[in-house]
C-alpha cells in the first residue's frame, strides 16, 4: 500500500490535471465569445464536483498523515526483536491508576512527607516505593521542589492551590460534604452568597419615609441608615499528633487515621460554630453562628397539623420582614428528619413524602441534616436559612504543616500565645518520636440581614406525645 505521502502526491497530481481541463473549457468559451454548450456544461460540472471530492479527501489524508507522524517511533535495528518492535503499529497500553477513596491521597501525601522528613529521604522516592510510580501522590511531588517539614507559601503547597484534581482538592472533597456549610451549593441546595475577604459590605438598615405635602406647605425631611462592614479572614484549625511507629506501618489504616483525625476535627468545629445559637462572634478569632441572636419560636406540637402550624409561624417571620425565603434551606438533625419521614396520613401514606433521614425536601425547600444541630432539654432546633442572605468567604483550600521538632502543649485548651507566653509543660515531638500535623482552613460567614434566619426550638416532630 502506498504511503500517505505518496497518496497525497498522486491525488494532488490528479487534481491539477482536472483543474487544467476545467480551465481549458473556460478558455475555449472565452475565445469563441460564447457560453458553454450543453456537453461542455456537463463536463464542467463533473470536473468541479470531482475536484471538490479530491480536496476533501486530501484534507482527510493530511490529517491521518499528521496523526501517523505524531505516533512514529525511531527505527531500532540492533536485533530481530527490536526491529519487529519498531515496525509494530500498536502502542502498549498504560494502566489507569485506581481512584482512591476521598481524602486517602491527601493522607498518603502527608505520610510520605513525614517519613521523608524522619528518614532524611526524598518524599518522592518514598511515595514511589509505597504507592507506585503512577500514583497521584507521585504526580504531585514531581511537579514541585519539596521542602522538608513545611507546606507553607513558597513551598510545595503553593503549587497545589488550584489543582482541582490533585491531592489538595481530594482532601477538600472529603471534608466539604460532611459539613453543613459544604452542602450549600450542591444538588438542589442553593449556594450561600460568596464574596471575597475584606470586601466592603454596605447594608441599608433604614429606608426613609415619603410624605404627602399640601400646596405651599414645607416638605418633611427623611433619613436613610446604612451600616458598613467587611468579612475578615478567620481560620479553623486542628493539630493531630501521631507516633513514628504509626506512620511506618504499611497497613492502609495509617493513611486513614491521618485523614480522619484532621478532617473530623475541622468538620466538627465548622458545623458547631455555624449552627449553634449559643456561639457569639469573637473578634478576630471566630464568627457568630447564623442563629446567634435570633429569637426562637417554640414548636406547637408533634403531629402533622402542629408541624404545619410551626411552618406557618416560621414563614411569618420572613414575610413580616418583607424577605420571602426564595432560597430557603431547612437545617435539622437526622432524628427530626426521620420523625417527619415516618409520619403517615389516615390512608397510610407519608405525610411529608419528600423527606428522609438523609435530607430531601420539606415544604418545597431542600433539607440539610447534621448531627451537630444542637438539642435542648425539650427537643431540638430546626433552622430555616435564606441562603442568599448569608455572606460566605472561603479561601477554598487547606494548608498542612508537618513538624517533628515542635514542642506542644498537649491540651485542647492551650494557654500559650505569642503575646502573653506562660510557663507550662511542653512535649517534644523529637524526644517522644512523634510527628505533629496541623490543618488550617480559612473561611468566614455573616448574615446579610437580620431576617436571614429563623429558628424553631423544642421541636419533637413525629415523636410520640408524652
Amino acid at each position: 500500500m502506498a504511503t500517505y505521502a505518496e497518496q497525497i502526491a498522486a491525488y494532488e497530481a490528479t487534481r491539477a490535471a482536472k483543474a487544467a481541463e476545467l480551465k481549458s473549457l473556460m478558455d475555449k468559451s472565452a475565445e469563441g465569445g460564447e457560453t458553454l454548450d450543453a456537453d461542455d456544461q456537463d463536463t464542467f460540472d463533473t470536473l468541479e464536483s470531482e475536484i471538490e471530492a479530491i480536496d476533501k479527501h486530501l484534507s482527510r489524508l493530511r490529517k491521518v498523515k499528521a496523526m501517523d507522524e505524531a505516533t512514529a517511533k525511531p527505527v531500532n535495528g540492533e536485533g530481530k526483536a527490536a526491529a519487529a518492535q519498531s515496525r509494530a503499529t500498536t502502542v502498549a497500553a498504560q494502566p489507569m491508576p485506581v481512584k482512591s477513596a476521598p481524602g486517602v491521597e491527601f493522607a498518603r501525601l502527608a505520610r510520605a512527607k513525614a517519613l521523608g522528613y524522619l528518614d532524611h529521604e526524598k518524599p518522592l522516592e518514598i511515595a514511589k516505593r509505597l504507592y507506585g510510580d503512577n500514583s497521584p501522590v507521585v504526580g504531585v511531588l514531581t511537579k514541585a521542589n519539596v521542602v522538608a517539614g513545611s507546606s507553607v507559601s513558597g513551598t510545595w503547597a503553593a503549587d497545589l492551590v488550584g489543582a482541582e484534581t490533585g491531592v489538595f482538592a481530594d482532601f477538600v472533597e472529603y471534608l466539604r460534604p460532611l459539613t453543613i456549610v459544604g452542602q450549600f451549593g450542591t444538588g438542589s441546595i442553593p449556594s450561600l452568597r460568596n464574596i471575597p475577604f475584606r470586601t466592603p459590605l454596605i447594608s441599608q438598615t433604614g429606608g426613609g419615609t415619603g410624605y404627602w405635602v399640601g400646596e405651599g406647605k414645607p416638605k418633611p425631611l427623611t433619613a436613610f441608615d446604612f451600616d458598613r462592614t467587611t468579612l475578615d479572614e478567620l481560620k479553623a484549625a486542628a493539630i493531630a499528633v501521631v507516633t513514628e511507629e504509626l506512620l511506618r506501618k504499611s497497613s492502609p489504616a495509617a493513611d486513614m487515621v491521618l485523614r480522619d483525625s484532621l478532617a473530623a476535627a475541622v468538620r466538627a468545629r465548622i458545623d458547631v460554630t455555624f449552627i449553634d445559637p449559643s456561639i457569639a462572634a469573637s473578634a478576630g478569632v471566630s464568627p457568630a453562628s447564623i442563629t446567634n441572636g435570633v429569637s426562637a419560636i417554640a414548636s406547637t406540637g408533634n403531629d402533622a397539623d402542629a408541624i404545619r402550624e410551626d411552618v406557618r409561624q416560621i414563614m411569618a417571620t420572613f414575610i413580616a420582614a418583607n424577605n420571602a425565603p426564595t432560597t430557603g434551606v431547612w437545617i435539622m438533625s437526622s432524628t427530626t428528619a426521620l420523625g417527619l419521614s415516618l409520619l403517615l396520613n389516615p390512608l397510610g401514606q407519608p405525610e411529608f413524602p419528600g423527606i428522609t433521614m438523609a435530607g430531601g425536601t420539606f415544604m418545597g425547600m431542600p433539607v440539610i441534616v447534621s448531627e451537630y444541630v444542637p438539642s435542648v432539654s425539650a427537643g431540638s432546633f430546626v433552622v430555616l436559612a435564606n441562603a442568599s442572605d448569608i455572606y460566605f468567604g472561603d479561601e477554598g483550600g487547606m494548608m498542612i504543616d508537618v513538624s517533628r521538632e515542635a514542642s506542644l502543649q498537649m491540651l485542647d485548651n492551650p494557654t500559650n500565645d505569642v503575646t502573653t507566653p506562660t510557663a507550662t509543660s511542653m512535649v517534644s515531638m523529637w524526644q517522644t518520636n512523634s510527628v505533629a500535623f496541623r490543618a488550617e482552613r480559612i473561611l468566614n460567614w455573616k448574615k446579610r440581614r437580620a431576617s436571614a434566619v429563623a429558628v424553631l426550638d423544642e421541636v419533637n416532630w413525629g415523636q410520640p406525645s408524652s
